[in-house]
């Protein structure tokens, strides 16, 4: 019976790579690493489409981002890059006269191994933050401080958390490529990255980023599991940031929700143009919103984003019953500290772990258990486009408004 169930994997595995170009370029259990690679639609008889792709994958030189490694993709229209040495972050996404991305003070693509997390009191992140999107997480995200942790001999003991956890700064353990050889030939850029001690976390996330030639849309496809012998938290917030040319004076973020709470007592002060973005302003401290989204009858909720003369947006769709939460983040400091708003789902808020897990927002995974993460992503390049979205957002809306507190929570 073995040998058969063995067998029919085997068929099953092969019939599924006939359909596919399957690529493996960085794999730890296989002891490789394919340095600069390169697969294009030329490469691919089959393919009968107009829009003209590409994937390559080249190694950064030079200061603080030697041998960090860059997968560009191409689908004919839309061009993104993925950071496999920084967790599978995103660098950017451009499509036309739109990027997706953000002028950080932080210019080149930081190696981890130049992070300390704990520098500056646990923001060490921040010195090399300046991704589009960026995951948080895995085993804690949100602010740094103290936090409760049984250690190596079953006693309670405390632990300093750093800002927005390991997984954003750990190098892919695996990456693999790929393309449907069929219609709609969608491209998929996968790795696994892996936060794992002895007598701690065993957690691992398998990312995707896929989209299809000639589409202005992506999509973001992540399962998490937890390997342990024993059931473990998890936090995950993707924290996608945007900076001109979307973000400016006068943009808009529009969302459906039933609530929104200000962070803090600063964010309390500003509570009533939560919606509206003001231009570079210097010695701005950061308002963080936290949102709570309305679903459709399939469970999703969107987030739109819309540039100052409303003729170009993105928007976000996701399951919330993945995400339940919305964070916005606005910084619209002065251009040379980092213009920018962060628009970040997540299974919480970005408060540290101790506090998120007071109100029930901290998760778990049972041994060997899996959660799936969806979000697709679709750039919109025109007057037509974003206003056919503004009235989605505002149909799932509807007639109620949410429910705005004046106060943070208590």
């Amino acid at each position: 019976m073995r040998s058969i169930i063995y067998t029919c994997l085997i068929i099953g595995s092969a019939l599924v790579h006939a359909d596919t170009h399957y690529q493996v370029l960085t794999s730890t259990k296989r002891d490789v690493n394919t340095e600069n690679w390169n697969l294009s639609s030329s490469d691919f008889p089959e393919y009968k489409g107009k829009d003209r792709w590409s994937v390559s994958k080249r190694t950064l030189h030079g200061g603080k981002q030697e041998g960090v490694e860059l997968i560009e993709v191409n689908n004919g229209k839309l061009q993104f890059r993925v950071i496999p040495t920084r967790g599978m972050s995103v660098l950017d996404v451009v499509h036309g006269d739109v990027r997706l991305g953000w002028n950080s003070p932080v210019k080149e693509v930081v190696h981890p191994s130049y992070i300390n997390l704990h520098d500056r009191g646990g923001l060490g992140w921040l010195d090399g933050f300046n991704e589009w999107m960026v995951r948080c997480g895995l085993s804690f995200a949100g602010h740094p401080g103290e936090d409760k942790f049984i250690n190596n001999v079953g006693a309670e003991a405390t632990m300093n958390l750093t800002l927005h956890g390991k997984i954003g700064n750990i190098p892919a353990s695996q990456v693999v490529v790929i393309v449907e050889k069929k219609s709609p030939h969608r491209i998929r850029i996968r790795g696994r990255i892996n936060e794992v001690s002895f007598y701690g976390p065993n957690l691992s996330i398998w990312t995707e980023i896929s989209t299809v030639p000639g589409s202005s849309a992506f999509r973001i496809s992540d399962v998490l599991t937890n390997h342990g012998t024993f059931e473990e938290e998890f936090q995950i917030i993707y924290h996608a940031n945007f900076g001109r040319p979307l973000l400016g004076e006068g943009a808009k973020l529009l969302t459906a929700s039933s609530k929104i709470v200000p962070f803090n007592k600063n964010a309390a002060e500003a509570i009533n143009e939560q919606r509206v973005y003001n231009a570079p302003t210097k010695g701005f401290t950061e308002e963080v919103f936290k949102i709570y989204p309305k679903s459709d009858e399939m469970g999703k909720t969107t987030a739109l984003m819309i540039n100052p003369k409303g003729d170009r947006g993105v928007s976000i769709s996701w399951p919330v019953q993945q995400l339940p939460y919305l964070t916005q983040w606005k910084n619209t400091a002065a251009e040379t500290t980092g213009y920018v708003t962060g628009i970040e789902p997540g299974t919480g808020f970005p408060h540290n772990r101790n506090y998120e897990r007071k109100y029930g927002r901290v998760p778990k995974l049972a041994p060997g258990e899996s959660r799936s993460f969806e979000l697709d992503f679709k750039i919109h390049p025109s007057l037509k486009d974003v206003e056919n979205a503004t009235k989605k957002v505002n149909a799932l809306q509807g007639a109620e408004p949410p429910k705005v507190h004046k106060n943070p929570e208590e």
